[in-house]
């Protein structure tokens, strides 16, 4: 999906909830999400539109307006499966990415859970209020806040080793939203979880990368850095579930060891304090 709408939802004092922001969670934060997952599957819909140029909006996702116990919220579904305009789309690779965004500790996939919708199985995920997208900062020319480029770089980096991942080839500049507290947001999923040859021979974020050196992996968290490296097919098995057939974990499989090989080599030029960090 190309566009997003600036969301506000207000579930934090009837559920319960400690949120400040969904995406980059804390901790705490991230210990709520499964009261999040438990929203979007069991929550009335009270109302629901599709409110997107399909031209740009290819997989024709729903906004589905859910009630639970007094309190109201938004989130969007689809249940694209197969080619849409030259890419293979498909509702489970937006599930197995919150999934996997889950497990690796990343905090920056907002909670997305499979839930029925007239009749139909889909993917389900929570909208929230966001100050802007990545491409109204660049088009706007909107600077970081100088306190925190910092922490704003990292997050690129970040992304920039998941979506290397999951070879998401579609990561536009809709697709990153920008909290008010800029933290960083990753949307739109359906196009991840490759399997061609393309997406298991190098990484999309390298050196070679059309953009420049600059989309790379430059640092990374040591933690995120051990739990990708600690990948093996049960594992991803038992994360993911029935939403990745055994070809496309296989295939996060050798884009793990491309990550890991890549790291290393990094380290053995740079040395480890400059490439992860704790």
């Amino acid at each position: 999906m190309k566009k997003r709408l600036i969301i506000f939802f207000g579930l934090v004092l009837v559920l319960g909830f400690s949120f400040q922001s969904i995406a980059q969670f804390t901790k705490e934060e991230a210990a709520d999400r499964e009261k999040w997952e438990e929203f979007l599957k069991t929550a009335e819909i009270i109302a629901q539109e599709q409110p997107f140029d399909k031209r740009e909006a290819v997989t024709e996702p729903w906004v589905l307006t859910l009630e639970k116990d007094g309190v109201k919220n938004k989130a969007i579904w689809k249940d694209v499966q197969g080619r849409a305009k030259g890419f293979m789309e498909s509702w489970k690779w937006e599930i197995a990415a919150y999934l996997l965004d889950k497990h690796l500790g990343l905090n920056m996939v907002p909670p997305t859970v499979e839930r029925r919708f007239q009749g139909n199985r889909g993917s389900c995920q929570l909208w929230i209020k966001s100050m802007m997208s990545l491409k109204k900062k660049f088009e706007e020319k909107i600077k970081t806040p100088s306190i925190k480029v910092f922490y704003w770089n990292r997050a690129f980096y970040k992304q920039r080793a998941f979506d290397n991942l999951i070879a998401n080839e579609d990561r536009h500049q809709n697709q990153y939203l920008i909290t008010d507290d800029w933290r960083m947001i990753l949307i739109d999923h359906s196009r991840s979880f490759r399997t061609a040859k393309k997406f298991t021979k190098k990484l999309i974020y390298d050196e070679k990368y059309k953009e420049g050196p600059t989309f790379i992996m430059r640092e990374l968290p040591r933690d995120l850095y051990e739990k990708i490296k600690s990948l093996n097919a049960e594992v991803i098995k038992g994360v993911v579930g029935e939403y990745l057939t055994d070809s496309e974990i296989e295939a996060v499989l050798i884009r793990k060891d491309l990550i890991v090989n890549w790291i290393e080599d990094r380290i053995k030029q740079m040395g480890e304090d400059k490439v992860l960090y704790d």
